[in-house]
């Protein structure tokens, strides 16, 4: 048991390094490419891959079932990632880090509300939630002021709530038996399907030429193979050791994953602030996974 569950807090710790290195790459396809046509090439990629992998039909999935894993894929592959874009058009990537951060905390809210699995909230988690906030906002407002934009940070926090919804509903996914990578593949298709149909409302043009260009295809197979495919797989099999909240934590290491791809890639300066910010967010994460038994049974 001990073994299964420091898989599943590598599986966690895995899936966030590579998320907070996604942003080099958006940042190199964005020259050329709309948000929505980042997005909906790297999942196709991602379903593609998630295909040939384990090609096996999943059987005997019932109505309720079919469900959860349409608004799994309404929420976690569509809604949230369209919500953080449109967000960043609206306000600084600062506040939208920031904001994002939050989605634990709805976690914790929608796990006490819909599973009784999770167990009680202990009084840690929320003082290491507001450290660890506390850490992300001096990382995200480096060097920057902090400018409210009401539309903007308003759909940031619906994003954090979306990805909760998520979580949740990965969760209920996880109770159902099917391997990871199966339902995994049919969250990420009825994700795709919702997309489609947004692409109506966005300038989206197919223009797979710009794929002939190196940089631009070993960026979208970074996130169409590594952060779709694999990060997705990999998540999910740590809600499903973890649970919904444990593994949402690590939601709280993205801005310190950034900043030190920041430092180490793009050869951005080290500041005192950064480091402080650094140290706070991970002491948080630590604070809300420490339950004082030295076991972190979170069932």
């Amino acid at each position: 048991m001990g073994n299964r569950r420091s898989a599943g807090h590598l599986a966690a710790l895995f899936t966030i390094i590579i998320w907070g290195t996604t942003f080099i790459s958006t940042k190199v396809l964005l020259v050329d490419f709309r948000p929505v046509e980042i997005l909906f090439f790297r999942f196709v990629m991602g379903f593609a891959a998630l295909f040939l992998v384990c090609p096996h039909r999943m059987k005997g999935v019932g109505r309720r079932q079919e469900l959860t894993f349409v608004l799994a894929g309404l929420c976690g592959i569509c809604l949230y990632y369209l919500l953080e874009n449109i967000a960043l058009t609206y306000t600084m990537a600062s506040n939208v880090g920031v904001i994002i951060s939050v989605a634990p905390f709805f976690t914790a809210i929608l796990s006490r509300l819909f599973l009784k699995s999770e167990g009680k909230l202990r009084a840690n988690f929320f003082i290491g939630f507001v450290v660890a906030m506390a850490g992300v906002a001096l990382i995200s407002f480096n060097g920057s002021r902090m400018e409210l934009n009401p539309m903007g940070d308003l759909l940031a926090v619906l994003a954090a709530f979306v990805w909760a919804c998520y979580s949740i509903l990965t969760r209920k996914i996880s109770s159902f038996g099917y391997p990871v990578i199966l339902t995994t593949r049919r969250t990420f298709f009825y994700g795709i399907l919702f997309m489609v149909l947004a692409l109506f409302f966005f300038d989206f043009e197919m223009e797979l030429e710009r794929f002939a260009d190196l940089t631009h295809l070993l960026n979208i197979l970074y996130l169409g193979l590594g952060a779709s495919a694999l990060c997705f797989v990999t998540w999910n099999l740590a809600v499903k050791v973890l649970g919904a909240v444990k593994t949402s934590v690590y939601i709280y290491m993205v801005p310190v994953i950034t900043v030190v791809t920041s430092v180490l890639v793009l050869k951005e300066p080290v500041t005192l602030v950064s480091i402080a910010g650094t140290v706070l967010a991970v002491a948080g994460l630590f604070l809300s996974e420490y339950n004082g038994k030295g076991s972190g049974n979170s069932e």
